[in-house]
This record gives structure tokens, C-alpha cells and sequence, in this order.
């Protein structure tokens, strides 16, 4: 019988994840073993799995091994691989801090969109720096059935298409991704927000996350979000010369992101542990295969 595998489970604003504790990357975790265990019936159930795994000793991030110890080898919950997850990576820095490797302050995290600075507070919010925002030229339009709205593309690197709608049940279920044109804009699938307004740089949301489905929260679906409405609403920072921020409301709790007069984007918003254990090495054989 295969040795069991340790395990936690982690959520950013309900966007939650099996954490995979794995520093010299002996787990070889395929996508069907990921889809295993986010299955929500007959795993242990997430948006997406986060492994850990130290930057040396992942071919993928070695080079970014001297900026970041860590590396979020982060997979969506249908066992693809994915760039980047702004609240996997605050999980991910509140895991760190659980198993005593980080402490209250700052530290790098090194991820397929680069390495990602972030701020564990005394709070116990965390902060990411996210990075900055490319707004991809040429028109995107997304739909729901028989309505469609125009959609601001931004990469935040991953891909986003970002409708302002009317109302947030104009969404529908979002089991399905969401049909977008034209489909040279996203070779690759996209993750789709609705968003509502609620008050001044305030406003609500709803996503399909590429290869998870609607998920209660996404944190560079946010970002992209406060990006897109700061364009809209004529406070691009790099224009006005000012921060811009939001306050972004989603299923599963609240987000800040602010975007500074250089491009770079910060997001702040809880991470919490709330199990750990192992998974049994006999199911675990199975899944691997």
C-alpha cells in the first residue's frame, strides 16, 4: 500500500484549495489525480490544488529560485495546470506561515506568472502584489444565452474577459464557460466576470473560472475587475496620477485591490487553514494512475 499523503485545506474568500505539501517535488500529481481530489463527492474537494513545492527543485521554477524559496505549482480543479491564482497564493502564503516556514511580513512567492511579492499582516490579512494589468487591443464580446454584453480584456497573466452587466443573476448558472467572440482572443479559454456596481469604487461580482466553473471567489479575476471598472469609470492611475482602489464583493467575502500610478496591483483579503490530515495511500495509488 502507497504511504499516505499529508494534505491541508485552505480558503481564500470560500475560493478553496488542497494544499499539497510536497518541498522536493517527489509527488508526481497528475491531472487525473487532481481532479480526484477536488472532487467534492469523492475526494476531499476544491477549486484547485496548490502544490507546494520548493522553487530549487521544480524545473519550472529554478530560475526564480534565488528571488522566491517557494513555488505554488497550482493546478485548476479539472487537473489542468493554470499561471497564476491570487487567492491560492494568499492560501499559500497563510500555509507557509502555519507550518512555521514564513512569519508575519514580507516574502516572494515564485509562480508561473512570475514571482509574486506579499505581506502577511498582524491583522491577519495578507496582500499580494499582484503584478500590473495587460489590456490586450481588439474588441471581446461575451454571452448568456440570448444576451451579450461587450467584455474588457485584460490579462493579469491569466486571461480575463470582464462584462458590466445589469444584474448579476443575468449570469445564469455559469456551469458552463461562458461563449466569447472572437475565439482568437483567448486560444486558450478564459475566465469570465459579471460585474455589478453597488457605490462608488464598489462593486459586485460573479466569475467562471477556467477549468473550475464558478467559483465563489477569484482573486485576478478581482484585480481585473477593479482594473477594468478604474478604465471605465476614468481613474486609470497612470492618467490620473493617483491610486485607484475597489472594493470587491464576491460569493465568498471581500476583496481590495488597488492599482498604483506605475501599474503594479495589490490585493488584500483573508486566507484561512481549516483542516489538515492525510490521504490514504490505497486511494491514492488509484487516483495516480
Amino acid at each position: 500500500m502507497r504511504t499516505p499523503l499529508p494534505f491541508l485545506k485552505g480558503h481564500g474568500t470560500e475560493n478553496d484549495f488542497v494544499i499539497v505539501p510536497d518541498p522536493e517535488n517527489a509527488v508526481d500529481l497528475t491531472p487525473a489525480a487532481v481532479a480526484a481530489l477536488c472532487d467534492r463527492r469523492a475526494g476531499i474537494g476544491g477549486d484547485g490544488v496548490l502544490h507546494v513545492v520548493r522553487s530549487a527543485a521544480h524545473p519550472e521554477a529554478k530560475p526564480m529560485a534565488a528571488e522566491a524559496e517557494w513555488f505554488m505549482d497550482y493546478r485548476n480543479g479539472d487537473g489542468s495546470v493554470a499561471e497564476m491564482c491570487g487567492n491560492g497564493v494568499r492560501v499559500f502564503a497563510r500555509y507557509l506561515q502555519h507550518a512555521g516556514h514564513v512569519g508575519e511580513g514580507d516574502l516572494a512567492i515564485a509562480t508561473r506568472a512570475g514571482v509574486k511579492t506579499v505581506h502577511i499582516a498582524k491583522d491577519g490579512d495578507i496582500t499580494v502584489g499582484m503584478g500590473r494589468a495587460r489590456l490586450p487591443e481588439g474588441e471581446v464580446t461575451v454571452s448568456i444565452g440570448e444576451h451579450s454584453w461587450p467584455a474588457r480584456n485584460v490579462n493579469m497573466g491569466n486571461p480575463h474577459a470582464v462584462a458590466f452587466v445589469d444584474d448579476l443573476a443575468q449570469a445564469g448558472t455559469l456551469y458552463d464557460p461562458p461563449p466569447f467572440s472572437p475565439a482568437t482572443a483567448y486560444p486558450e479559454g478564459v475566465n469570465v466576470e459579471f460585474v455589478v456596481d453597488r457605490g462608488p469604487r464598489h462593486v459586485a461580482m460573479r466569475v467562471h473560472e477556467r477549468g473550475s466553473g464558478e467559483t465563489r471567489s477569484c482573486g485576478t479575476g478581482a484585480c481585473a475587475v477593479a482594473v477594468a471598472a478604474a478604465r471605465r469609470d476614468g481613474a486609470d492611475p497612470a492618467v490620473t496620477g493617483a491610486p485607484a482602489t475597489y472594493t470587491v464583493d464576491l460569493p465568498g467575502g471581500r476583496l481590495v485591490i488597488t492599482e498604483r500610478p506605475d501599474g503594479e496591483i495589490e490585493m488584500t483579503g483573508p486566507a484561512v487553514i481549516v483542516a489538515e490530515g492525510e490521504i490514504d495511500g490505497e486511494w491514492l495509488e488509484n487516483a495516480l494512475r
